[in-house]
């Protein structure tokens, strides 16, 4: 009996710990970005008025920090235009292990 009992404990973990697993491969699947965001994606995020240019109060992030080198016209918008034309972050390296 006791082994019937230890068995069938065994099979639960074992069953538990494997839905586990696939839950949390699933869950950090969904979570990373696929690539950096289009321009439409990134309008529909922060231009909050929706007046189809990106003020430096709706800017964020990395084009809140680079956004004189992309306002190019200097008007104190960016443009969907500017921001395709825009000079693209330079990527870091990884730390090779």
């Amino acid at each position: 009996m006791k082994k019937l009992a230890s068995k069938i404990i065994g099979a639960f973990v074992l069953i538990l710990m494997m839905s586990t697993t696939a839950f949390a491969q699933e869950d950090t699947n969904e979570e990373r970005p696929k690539g950096p965001p289009s321009v439409k994606q990134i309008f529909k995020d922060l231009d909050t008025n929706e007046d189809n240019k990106i003020s430096l109060k709706e800017a964020k992030g990395r084009l809140k920090k680079d956004f004189k080198k992309i306002d190019t016209d200097e008007d104190g918008f960016i443009t969907k235009k500017e921001l395709k034309n825009a000079p693209k972050p330079e990527r870091k390296e990884r730390p090779r292990n």
